[in-house]
């Protein structure tokens, strides 16, 4: 590292315990919580502890928010091209321990074995990504009005920046937050889901081993209060966040309150629209992949189906075909196609509400089995397709489950329209052979990310991604966007 970064360098907590002790990292220190005990537990089978330890207390953000100012300037007077070294050397370590991390990840979280080792190695490749942004354009030249001066436009780190991210992606979401924060100088204190640390933790491991200096990088583990310390704190200099839309909005609010630049992704409630035109097998298996995949844990995730009334019957009878298949059980079997929900709390909540829809008269079309051998029942819910009217809360609140409301249109305009009927614009699938249809969409769907032919769910590292209207607020993430939110601009007049 150059000489403006010669902060110690941070050990790394031991892996031998069984089951892992959960650690903080504040300045550069692993060091226990004084907070309450903390177990992280496997949704599958609750008996098992994944993770214990405890957890972090409000003064510990102060703790860390300090320590990231002092180490933020340091961090910020390396070159960019050392600071990109350092995410290459962490995407290595992740992609050399994708199997371990992603056992890990499915025990923790629920995700099967191949998402969890997917979800590890797309995290690496997120920090590669970023570890390449010193090969990018840098600033911007304009030409000056006045003989002898050019204009500079400049990047700077916001400076200590705050990152709060949910349960459903515990690594990757994580990685394309912190990457950007970090190789444009910006210092970071990380609040995760308390229902994932050790994912948490093991990103953080990662970055530590590749030698990040000590205070870059902090971790806090524990309750969602801590969110709000962390954004009312008076070092803070911005929030990104990915979670639900009611503390998204109660983080904004802060946030503005205080002028802190904020950067949120909340709800979604995304539709897949198959057309009379659309080829049949395809759509099903992708409107199962985009409803199912992660039991509907995505904020990405189908959770609406508008479909043409002209094929509707024979497109539901090719999807329940496909989910005849869908294996439900121990994610970590790898013959599983999907399994439980992050928390029993969670699947008690989503069979609460497909209870209340139908008992509201919401039509059952499919509802698969769940393998409970050597599993505890109480975290899983089976893939559920139902058919609906405009007011149910299935076509209305976001669920976070494997569940799929059903609407029927007479006509690709009356598609679009329904599709359109919600508060929110993530994510959006269409289905259909016609490229005119296709460019019609584009112009009469409002959402973040729209595919054609392919799953609502998905993102690459290297384009924006993020919603329209209450599904996003702030400037986008990944891509060339992420610089729009972690650096500001400086406009320098330069003559000799």
């Amino acid at each position: 590292m150059s000489a403006g970064t010669d902060t110690a360098r941070v050990s790394t907590p031991l892996r031998s315990a069984q089951p892992p002790q959960l650690r903080l990292l504040i300045g550069g220190e692993w060091v226990a919580g004084d907070g309450a005990p903390l177990a992280s537990v496997n949704p599958a089978h609750p008996e098992q502890v994944v993770a214990e330890g405890t957890q972090a207390v409000p003064a510990d953000v102060d703790r860390a928010v300090r320590a990231a100012r002092a180490a933020q300037g340091g961090w910020a007077r390396t070159p960019i091209h050392e600071r990109g070294a350092v995410l290459a050397r962490a995407a290595a370590e992740l992609e050399e321990r994708a199997e371990e991390l992603g056992l890990e990840l499915t025990q923790e979280e629920g995700k099967t074995l191949a998402e969890g080792r997917g979800e590890v190695l797309r995290a690496a490749q997120v920090l590669r990504y970023y570890a390449g942004e010193g090969d990018r354009a840098a600033g911007e030249h304009f030409a000056s009005p006045r003989r002898g001066e050019r204009i500079l436009v400049t990047r700077k780190p916001l400076g200590v920046v705050g990152i709060v991210t949910p349960f459903n992606f515990p690594i990757a979401i994580p990685a394309w937050k912190i990457a950007p924060a970090l190789v444009h100088g910006n210092a970071v204190v990380w609040k995760p889901a308390s229902t994932v640390p050790l994912l948490a933790m093991r990103l953080a491991e990662a970055l530590v081993e590749a030698g990040l200096p000590g205070g870059v990088l902090n971790l806090l583990i524990g309750p969602g209060a801590l969110g709000t310390e962390l954004v009312r704190h008076p070092e803070l200099d911005g929030l990104s966040f990915t979670g639900s839309t009611g503390v998204g909005r109660m983080l904004a609010g802060e946030a503005a309150s205080r002028g802190v630049p904020f950067q949120g992704e909340m709800g979604g409630k995304n539709a897949a629209i198959v057309l009379a035109d659309a080829d049949l097998d395809l759509a099903a298996e992708q409107v199962l992949f985009g409803a199912f995949r992660s039991s509907g844990q995505k904020c990405t995730a189908t959770s609406r189906l508008v479909v043409a009334e002209q094929v509707a019957d024979e497109f539901l009878a090719k999807l329940a075909a496909r989910l005849d298949a869908w294996r439900v059980g121990d994610p970590s079997d790898p013959t599983v196609h999907m399994g439980p929900l992050v928390t029993a709390d969670a699947a008690r909540s989503v069979r609460g509400a497909v209870a209340a829809a139908e008992a509201d008269g919401a039509r059952l079309a499919y509802r698969g089995q769940v393998s409970h051998a050597g599993v505890s029942p109480s975290a899983f819910v089976p893939a559920t397709v139902l058919e609906v009217d405009a007011e149910s809360l299935l076509w209305r609140e976001e669920l976070f489950g494997p569940v799929l409301a059903v609407r029927r249109a007479a006509s690709a305009e009356e598609a679009f329209a329904l599709a359109e009927d919600s508060e929110f614009g993530l994510s959006a699938a269409l289905f259909t052979r016609d490229i005119a249809t296709a460019l019609d969409a584009v112009d009469a769907l409002d959402v973040g990310i729209l595919h054609v032919n392919s799953e609502s769910a998905g993102a690459d590292p290297h384009v924006p991604f993020g919603g329209a209207k209450k599904s996003g607020y702030g400037p986008k993430e990944q891509g060339g966007a992420a610089k729009e939110f972690f650096t500001h601009t400086t406009t320098v007049y330069l003559r000799g």
